[in-house]
């Protein structure tokens, strides 16, 4: 339906990389989706049908940060209740939406990252008390290039 192809010289010949899904899913008819398979009964049930676009590496650095429950505030709430002080960088961040874009998890990957990486901290913590503060910054290795580690900062090096 949407797809004009052409054959031979004129041809608007476009590669894989270029075709945007979300610029297709916004031209979706309800008759596309009752050819995709639903019925109609649930088609009548959708007023609108809005197409979303994937979030690039900026957008989920603003969802790590900014809103008023921003993940990261959330964990340095939860480092707070130990008294030691959580430090994100910008790397680090950077590294995390990294992640999330590689695996393609979006936005509700975010959590899942930081719990990955934050773990062993977490579970280490409460037992230490020489521990004031946990640095969070990517380091590079050779298994996964943009894995972010933590660094305890110990209270005598403050």
């Amino acid at each position: 339906r949407i797809g004009h192809k052409g054959v031979g010289f004129h041809a608007n010949v476009r590669s894989k990389a270029e075709k945007d899904p979300g610029e297709l899913f916004a031209q979706v008819l309800p008759e596309d989706l009752q050819k995709f398979g639903m019925i109609p009964e649930f088609i009548g049930r959708l007023p609108m049908v809005g197409a979303v676009h994937s979030l690039d590496k900026q957008a989920l650095i603003q969802i790590l940060t900014e809103p008023k429950n921003a993940l990261l505030k959330q964990y340095q709430k939860f480092f707070e209740f130990e008294d030691i002080e959580l430090e994100i960088t910008p790397n680090a961040m950077v590294a995390i939406a990294d992640q999330a874009l590689s695996r393609g998890t979006g936005a509700r990957g975010l959590r899942a990252i930081l719990e990955e990486v934050l773990l062993n901290t977490m579970y280490e913590l409460p037992g230490r008390t020489d521990v004031a503060k946990v640095n969070h910054r990517s380091s590079f290795n050779t298994r996964c290039p943009t894995t972010p580690r933590c660094f305890l900062v110990l209270t005598s090096s403050l």
